[in-house]
């Protein structure tokens, strides 16, 4: 159903509300997170339900969240009329769980890296980021210690230095942000 043409907003009128640029809301549309109806004269025309639309992806891009991911979300939403509370709720209690994991990876990278910037490095056997020569790619991508994988599993000097402190009643192996 068709909304009626004083509900529909020109696609300046929706960069203006939404403070997102005309391109992006022509990218937007080019990968089918919004949509629009061309007027007889070829404009696009957007529904007012596009706004929270645009909202949603505005915030979901900022907690991090991938422009396919944000198209999943957005088709789950029903297109043929403006997704309702119940709607959005459902929406959300679906990424809990992956904001919440999001949000447990990010307090930790936080209180690690706390402990780390201007630290001068002189801990490197207890530092989250030290990777002498690169051994920590055998792991994977990204900061792997911060993840939550031990230097010691790759650096066998740590793991040498590791038995020793064992011995003298502590440990400086971290995993997943525990000491």
């Amino acid at each position: 159903m068709a909304a009626h043409r004083e509900d529909m907003l020109s696609i300046g009128e929706v960069a203006e509300r939404t403070g997102v640029t005309v391109s992006a809301l022509r990218f937007y549309e080019a990968e089918g997170l919004i949509s629009s109806e061309r007027s007889a004269a070829g404009q696009r025309r957007f529904g007012r339900d596009v706004l929270r639309r645009i909202a949603f992806i505005r915030v979901a891009q900022q907690i991090g969240l991938s422009l396919d991911e944000i198209a999943g979300a957005l088709g789950t939403l029903p297109g043929e009329r403006t997704p309702t509370l119940a709607d959005w709720a459902r929406l959300s209690r679906a990424w809990r769980a992956a904001l919440d994991e999001r949000i447990k990876l990010l307090e930790l990278i936080r209180d690690e890296l706390t402990s780390c910037i201007g630290c001068g490095c002189l801990s490197l056997h207890t530092c989250r980021l030290y990777n002498p020569d690169d051994r920590a790619r055998v792991l994977g991508q990204g900061p792997r210690y911060l993840l939550g994988d031990a230097a010691s599993d790759v650096v066998p000097e740590l793991r040498a230095r590791e038995g020793e402190t064992r011995e003298a009643g502590s440990s400086v192996r971290y995993r997943s942000g525990r000491r």
